[in-house]
């Protein structure tokens, strides 16, 4: 291909510049190993640095742009390595295209929409999780360099850096999902990416009982909830789907009813006509501009909100929030990381302190008690599927320990030849203290419910 001859995404300056002889050499078989590979790809996206028209890219959409790189690399390709040819060729190809416009080497998982996570914790140490369970995955990177370049693509679209003074980043990308960045000298092994994916596909009630999350005597007994406006505490590790099943028994809220959300990121999917969305915001690079989740239920308290949902509580939001629930603002949802209920409310009374208030713990703890009503706890079972471990309802004060009793809980019998846990869903037989505020709204809920059934 000559100067005449290259399309317009070239630069009309280049020229095809000379390709050393040894990566021709070793795919003059049309065979390469996995790190021949990443080398010849890496030769190819310099190339195509170097003579590709940004400009011009950059008017096409995403299609289209894909597919300007992808003739490029094949062009270049031929005379890089003319060999390579068949699914190795189009292996090489698609691999550049990922480099030039998408995530490099992981692109593909990030698009594979039935990985929930990727992480990257080195360049020969990529993995992934799909149906809850992580896998070690074959993609590699070149090097740490490698590592910080993809980095430095994700954060850049999003006016973010990445750099010794700046070593850390949490932000969401494009279609929502959340990326956190770390690099050395914090993280002195390796650059290190974690992206966990935002699903396009929410996921009902429905879904989730049909997956094991729940019975569907549960979803009776929390829709009745939801719609008696009690407040309600999701709790759980890292990966229990604590998001997701808030985002199923938001469907429970009434049509009619102003819903505010408080998100950092935003990450709710609601289905309801009337939803305010509010998403926290970071310091700017000078460390000014910074917009809170505390900041936001504040101003959300002015918005005349029926409902206030907080995707995630972690700070001194928490004080805002149980004022506001002990005030009227009733029917809010929200969850919490923690392992058990005992430890969701230990953590609530945690981050009241931090906000910076001079109360005793006796008080916090009164206004956790006479705030929450239902705290749900989940947890990511050893077979990768998650599922409410218990329901459990906060009944008061007894002395200086804010008291709570078990409604529902599974039991695990142990685990099947093939690693799937058994176990039944149980009634403890405790009929919940508030069971008087359905009758007195006109919600059925069965009181079969709570005679110590299995399900």
């Amino acid at each position: 291909m000559n100067q005449w001859q290259r399309p317009f995404f070239f630069k009309p300056t280049s020229g095809f510049m000379g390709s050393g002889d040894s990566i021709a050499a070793r795919s003059a078989s049309g065979e390469l190993s996995h790190q021949g590979v990443i080398d010849l790809v890496f030769r190819i996206h310099q190339r195509l640095i170097r003579e590709l028209d940004p400009a011009q890219i950059e008017k096409l959409d995403a299609e289209q742009a894909r597919y300007a790189v992808e003739a490029a690399a094949r062009a270049v390709l031929a005379e890089e390595a003319p060999s390579v040819a068949g699914e190795l060729r189009d292996e090489v190809v698609s691999a550049v295209a990922n480099e030039v416009l998408g995530y490099g080497p992981i692109d593909p998982l990030v698009r594979d929409p039935s990985v929930s996570e990727v992480m990257v914790n080195a360049p020969d140490r990529v993995y992934f999780e799909r149906d809850g369970i992580i896998h070690l995955s074959t993609v590699r990177f070149r090097d740490h360099e490698h590592i910080m370049r993809i980095a430095e693509r994700i954060v850049a679209p999003l006016g973010r850096r990445v750099d010794e003074s700046s070593p850390m980043v949490d932000a969401r990308l494009p279609d929502g999902s959340r990326v956190n960045i770390i690099i050395p000298p914090v993280a002195p092994d390796s650059p290190i990416i974690t992206i966990r994916k935002f699903r396009q596909d929410k996921l009902t009630m429905e879904d989730l009982i049909r997956g094991g999350t729940l019975p569907e005597e549960w979803a009776t007994f929390l829709e009745g909830c939801v719609k008696a406006r009690l407040n309600i505490l999701i709790s759980g590790g890292t990966g229990t789907g604590k998001t997701t099943f808030l985002n199923a028994l938001s469907a429970f809220i009434p049509e009619r009813e102003r819903i505010i959300t408080i998100e950092d990121p935003v990450e709710l999917k609601l289905q309801q006509a009337h939803v305010i969305r509010l998403e926290a915001r970071p310091p700017n690079l000078e460390g000014k501009n910074e917009v809170t989740q505390r900041d936001l239920f504040r101003n959300a308290l002015r918005m005349r909100p029926d409902r206030i949902i907080v995707g995630e509580v972690r700070g001194a939001e928490a004080f805002d929030m149980l004022q506001a629930m002990n005030t009227g603002h009733e029917g809010s949802l929200t969850t919490i990381h923690a392992n058990s209920p005992r430890d969701a409310l230990a953590r609530v009374e945690n981050m009241v302190l931090m906000a910076g208030f001079d109360l005793p713990v006796q008080a916090i703890r009164e206004q956790i008690a006479s705030a929450l009503h239902v705290v749900v706890q989940m947890a990511r079972l050893s077979d990768g599927r998650r599922r409410i471990v218990s329901i459990s309802e906060i009944t008061g004060m007894e002395g200086r320990t804010v008291t709570m009793q078990e409604l529902f809980r599974f039991e695990q019998r142990g685990v099947s030849s093939d690693g799937m846990v058994m176990g039944d869903f149980v009634s403890t037989g405790i009929r919940p203290r508030f069971a008087d505020r359905f009758e007195v709204m006109g919600i059925y809920v069965p009181t079969e419910l709570f005679v110590g059934e299995r399900w």
